[in-house]
């Protein structure tokens, strides 16, 4: 028994997926599954099998970003498969669940304060994944320039604006991009000397 569904019966599960209106693919060794989780709300597991979700920049390096067995949850809102860089390839034979998130907080599932709260976890888990995706997205940048410009978009676009305030000290933000920060001193000077941003203590105006 799959320990995603340990304690349900086969009946029950079967019920609970119909409910759910999910779908069930399976997919050959080394083929993408991107075709059926292009929609942006979408949660999935696997049944069986194995796949990679890979990350592939414009320089032509690729990253495994995360590896998905029995059992693992994947998605649009846990693993940033909304990025056109990102694919998921399935390295054997593979059997998803694809379920809309949607359908997991609809009203009438949620009227009971179990399944608020339900929802209220998943929720304030998916914002800890969000974070955590972000971090990946830095971290495998190659060089502290393309660090740096990767934090101040992804920053820039949650707020909605070209000006940036550092919720923490430099010497914070050289830790938090896993660089030195003498290094990352130069290369701020270099994006200030050559148009990209400018700077007033913390805060940041991106000029691109």
């Amino acid at each position: 028994m799959s320990a995603l569904f340990q304690g349900i019966s086969l009946k029950s599960k079967e019920h609970l997926l119909y409910t759910l209106e999910s779908h069930s693919f399976t997919f050959p060794k080394n083929t993408s599954i991107m075709t059926v989780i292009k929609n942006d709300n979408i949660i999935g597991f696997v049944e069986y099998g194995y796949m990679q979700i890979i990350r592939l920049d414009a320089n032509g390096n690729t990253t495994i970003i995360e590896e998905l067995t029995e059992d693992s949850v994947f998605g649009t809102l846990l693993s940033s498969l909304n990025n056109p860089e990102y694919d998921v390839i399935a390295k054997e034979e593979t059997k998803i669940v694809i379920i809309s998130y949607d359908n997991l907080i609809k009203e009438e599932k949620v009227s009971s304060p179990y399944n608020r709260f339900i929802k209220n976890l998943w929720e304030i888990a998916t914002n800890k994944i969000n974070e955590k995706n972000e971090r990946i997205e830095i971290l495998t940048k190659k060089t502290i320039r393309d660090k740096l410009l990767e934090y101040f978009k992804i920053v820039s676009l949650k707020n909605g604006a070209k000006i940036i305030y550092l919720p923490f000290s430099f010497t914070d933000l050289a830790s938090y991009l896993a660089v030195d920060r003498s290094a990352m001193s130069r290369e701020l000077k270099n994006l200030k000397e050559e148009g990209f941003i400018k700077i007033d203590n913390k805060r940041i105006t991106l000029l691109y």
